[in-house]
């Protein structure tokens, strides 16, 4: 997921003090009982219905990673939910294995597959099922002298080099020596690690773990985590194999009618669940500098001052509009029109965030709280932001969520133990 690059220095810009009235900042809403809003001057008031707990925001800066930070935080606050510590799960080495994983499905399709940054949500339990975990103090990923994650340059000489093996310019076949290539170029740029990860030791706490023990210790079935979509082109209760570019590892989803997918989301924040989120962010509606996502039912209302047309289609450029200082009319999106936007390729496989709580407005619309990771300067919620229900009914890929979440009706419609 997300083969977009985002730059947060875009968003370094100074604040005005907070609201008397109001507070914009995530950590303070829950200690006392006033309104809350999404950026200084905003009329929005906020009321919190329910708050999980998760890990600090972190930023993913110039990657395509999203599907790496966002799944390892849905996994952190697993943790924080099953009653353990918070830990800090290193996404550089859930993408170092993704990358050659990446690179030998690309080979064995010809060359004719995919091959980039993105990923998907159902890569970390692919990786810690095959390789196991590791915390952040034991494989930060920045070996390429940078004390922020930057892969253009690694991902452009990965590119390359498959290009040259997938011609097969040695006697018309694959050498043995070709992935002992591409890892060296890997974790020249991320760190080395063994061919067998079972060398590759660390300590935490004083006791001595491999990637697999310390996967056992987390306590954390990947057989427990599903993925979940809503699209008509299959069948209803069924899985199948979403069609993104992404989807290297061509993994399933559950496919459920678009109400019952909204009710699988709202029920698990309920219940205490916290899901990775997958959506599109090319939107109007979405602006990270006002933090939200919403889609007003008159969409020439928000128009944009300057351009971003590198990073997330416009996603930088700033939006001009009341329906971002104030709550307006949203439009409900219908099966239908979803599946339309899906068809057309309006609705993009575009971003990977992780979805924690939600929180009304004072005119009752519902939004889920939302926590990024671009770091937590380029807006005034810490990094969070509020999307409303209409925008992720509209423009939800899919969801990564513990099977428990699900009610025991919807376990029961979907097959699942």
């Amino acid at each position: 997921m997300t083969k977009y690059i985002f730059a947060i220095t875009l968003f370094l810009f100074s604040f005005i003090a907070q609201s008397q009235d109001f507070t914009t900042n995530r950590k303070l809403k829950t200690e006392n009982n006033k309104p809350f809003t999404n950026k200084q001057g905003s009329q929005y008031e906020f009321t919190l219905l329910k708050d999980l707990e998760a890990t600090p925001v972190e930023n993913q800066n110039r990657t395509g990673t999203c599907w790496s930070f966002s799944s390892l935080s849905f996994m952190e606050s697993e943790m924080i939910r099953k009653g353990h510590e918070p830990v800090n799960l290193s996404e550089m080495f859930i993408a170092r294995n993704a990358y050659i994983g990446k690179a030998e499905n690309y080979l064995r399709m010809y060359g004719t597959f995919n091959f980039g940054e993105g990923g998907a949500f159902h890569d970390i339990p692919w990786v810690i099922k095959r390789f196991g975990i590791v915390p952040e103090s034991a494989y930060s990923g920045l070996e390429y002298g940078s004390d922020k994650h930057k892969h253009a340059e690694m991902e452009q000489a990965l590119a390359a080099m498959l290009k040259v093996f997938v011609k097969k310019p040695q006697g018309g076949k694959l050498t043995k020596s070709w992935k002992k290539a591409f890892t060296n170029v890997v974790d020249a740029y991320l760190g080395d690690i063994p061919e067998n990860t079972e060398n590759f030791t660390f300590q935490v706490d004083g006791v001595t773990y491999t990637p697999k023990s310390y996967a056992k210790h987390l306590d954390l079935n990947m057989d427990d985590y599903i993925s979940i979509t809503s699209y008509t082109h299959h069948p209803f209760y069924e899985k199948f194999v979403l069609e993104v570019q992404d989807n290297w590892a061509l993994q399933s989803c559950y496919n459920v009618p678009l109400d019952e997918f909204m009710g699988i989301m709202e029920g698990a924040i309920d219940k205490g669940f916290t899901f990775a989120w997958g959506a599109d962010v090319s939107e109007k509606g979405f602006s990270s500098r006002d933090a939200l996502a919403i889609l007003p039912e008159d969409q020439s209302t928000i128009k944009e001052k300057g351009k971003d047309d590198v990073f997330f289609s416009q996603n930088g450029a700033e939006k001009i509009s009341n329906a971002f200082m104030q709550p307006v009319k949203e439009k409900i999106v219908t099966q239908q029109e979803r599946q339309d936007a899906f068809d057309e390729q309006t609705t993009t496989d575009d971003h990977g965030m992780h979805i924690t709580g939600m929180v009304k407005d004072q005119k009752g619309t519902k939004y889920f709280i939302v926590k990024n990771s671009w770091g937590t300067t380029y807006n005034q919620c810490d990094g969070y932001f509020y999307a409303s229900f209409p925008y992720v009914r509209y423009k939800t890929m899919n969801i990564q969520i513990h099977k428990d979440a699900l009610s025991k009706s919807m376990k029961k419609k979907l097959g699942i133990k």
